[in-house]
């Protein structure tokens, strides 16, 4: 049985999906700046990235590694890649931030934004397509480990000085705490995990919250983790909100035990 507190309001926003040209573009490493001691932002820069764009606050684009520079765009195809959600750029001066949670040498994104020589060759391919948030939502709650950081700042970025809701972000501990910047009336929890598997703190601060518990209103809600995040995402949002499907975003951005999972667009 679903149950809400509150009596639907009319449609205060929109997800619009817009597909794009997927280009794929060559870059370099220009910076990087260690936020915490396990979380990088790097800057890309190069003339392939002017032009670029990435309307969706949840957009993916496909960053491709390889080893040395390679000779043509179809070399640097083959390379090793991974999705991330872009988080800033400069579409007429060519750079591009990017934010890696950086948790040991296994892989080939984090090692590579961690230890990467200035100059570094990379690709980027994408967005391939965006789901672009339209209008106000009358509330707000965004959830995620430190893999959705990137896309909670950008939706962060969307609210006005009145927004009002949560963010919920899970961390190792205080030494890992990712601030996100967000108006007065949006309170923002840093969620430490410590020796708890990944994303199990955020889901049962998810699990803790009930019918009474959901705003006013038009609702906007995005939750992102490791895959086991959508169980709880939904049977909250779904389940005791009550929203419809197609108007919040839940998602695995990350799969434990799966190196190139990639979260569904």
């Amino acid at each position: 049985m679903t149950a809400v507190n509150s009596a639907p309001s009319p449609t205060s926003f929109r997800l619009e999906r817009r597909p794009l040209e997927l280009v794929l573009r060559t870059v370099h490493l220009a910076a990087r700046q260690w936020l915490t001691p396990g979380y990088v932002r790097v800057r890309l820069e190069g003339a392939d990235l002017v032009g670029f764009d990435s309307p969706g606050s949840d957009d993916h684009i496909r960053i491709f590694f390889p080893d040395t520079a390679p000779a043509g765009i179809d070399e640097l195809r083959q390379a090793p890649s991974r999705e991330y959600t872009p988080l800033a750029w400069d579409a007429e001066s060519g750079w591009l931030d990017l934010e890696f949670a950086v948790h040991g040498a296994d892989g080939v994104a984090a090692p590579w934004a961690a230890t990467a020589d200035i100059g570094s060759v990379a690709g980027i391919g994408g967005p391939r397509g965006s789901a672009v948030l339209q209008g106000r939502p009358d509330a707000w709650l965004l959830a995620g480990d430190e893999t959705a950081v990137p896309a909670m700042r950008r939706y962060a970025h969307l609210m006005d000085a009145d927004a009002v809701g949560r963010i919920l972000v899970e961390v190792p501990d205080a030494d890992h705490e990712l601030p996100i910047t967000a108006p007065p009336g949006v309170r923002v929890t840093q969620l430490h995990r410590d020796d708890a598997a990944s994303g199990s703190v955020l889901a049962a601060a998810l699990d803790a919250l009930g019918a009474a518990d959901r705003p006013t209103g038009d609702v906007f809600c995005f939750i992102a983790a490791e895959q086991a995040i959508v169980a709880p995402g939904r049977a909250l949002l779904q389940g005791r909100w009550g929203l419809d499907p197609s108007r919040f975003v839940v998602k695995g951005y990350w799969k434990r035990g799966a190196a190139e999972y990639h979260a569904p667009h």
